[in-house]
């Protein structure tokens, strides 16, 4: 079985849109959104949940206001501000609280309970374009690593139930947790950057992580004739790295067609674009030796 992750530097370079494409051009895949803190695949893909499992992580302090003796030792001894004291007595702000349970340890009344959160959902779907694995953090809640960890488990073990022999995963931009756990165990990244100052910046940082976890490594320049210039030196910065540029896409408006209609690039009648991302594609496929 092959795995490939989608990557970018930063947001808004048109990973999810390509990775949509690739989903369209791909056989015998499971595809598998790993951006949790805010996934938008599901957009195009429209996935129908046929399995739907709570994500519990992390744990919360929580205060019992028929033990707490109202002492205010949690709110003394709270780093983080995250326990106030109102006509009821003291409670705890969720969104403060960082789980390190010193008030727990600390409470002479025993009064503060400290149990696992349930920080999102994850589920199993069908799409058009095959099974797909996503999930969707609560807002504001962490672990995002974790939980890109359990779906990549998942998108492995179905695809080894329905004999498929490629996991394509749309990742989480930057260079965090989420995309470092996007990164465990996979074949090739390929990143996806636009040509500005900032763009360039940020492919060579997910560049250096790649390198660092000795991941393949591959870049698609996005919309490269809005600045020709700093395409060519991001063209020269993969040259002198030995990186492999799959395609030099022009800024096109059939991507913003295709997403006004729900659809990916390759489903629209066919075009140069359409064709740059096949020729993209079957390179990929050559790197993963498929």
């Amino acid at each position: 079985m092959r795995e490939v992750v989608i990557i970018s530097g930063k947001g808004g370079t048109g990973k999810t849109s390509l990775t949509g494409a690739f989903a369209h051009l791909a056989a015998k895949k499971v595809i598998c959104d790993l951006d949790v803190d805010a996934p938008d695949l599901h957009l195009l893909l429209r996935p129908a949940h046929q399995r739907e499992e709570e994500f519990w992580s992390g744990y919360e302090a929580k205060i019992d206001p028929e033990l707490c003796e109202r002492c205010g030792t949690c709110a003394a001894m709270c780093r983080f501000g995250a326990i106030h004291e109102n006509d009821s007595g003291f409670r705890v702000d969720p969104l403060r609280c960082e789980g390190c349970k010193v008030c727990v340890a600390f409470c002479p009344a025993d009064a503060i309970e400290f149990p696992q959160k349930h920080c999102g959902n994850w589920y199993v779907s069908s799409t058009r374009m095959g099974p797909m694995v996503h999930a969707q953090l609560f807002p504001g809640e962490e672990n995002s690593g974790r939980l890109v960890m359990v779906l990549k488990q998942q998108a492995r073990e179905l695809a080894e139930s329905r004999d498929l022999d490629l996991v394509l995963c749309d990742g989480a931009p930057g260079i965090g947790c989420p995309v470092i756990s996007s990164l465990s165990g996979t074949d090739l990244a390929v990143a996806v950057t636009e040509p500005t100052p900032s763009g360039r910046h940020d492919l060579e940082r997910v560049a250096d992580l790649c390198r660092h976890f000795k991941v393949g490594f591959a870049v698609i320049i996005n919309k490269c004739d809005l600045n020709p210039e700093e395409s060519k030196r991001i063209e020269a910065f993969c040259r002198d790295k030995d990186y492999p540029v799959l395609a030099s896409l022009p800024h096109d408006r059939i991507v913003t067609e295709a997403m006004v209609q729900t659809l990916v690039v390759t489903e629209l009648p066919e075009s140069e674009f359409s064709r740059e991302l096949g020729r993209a594609w079957e390179q990929i496929e050559a790197l993963l030796g498929r």
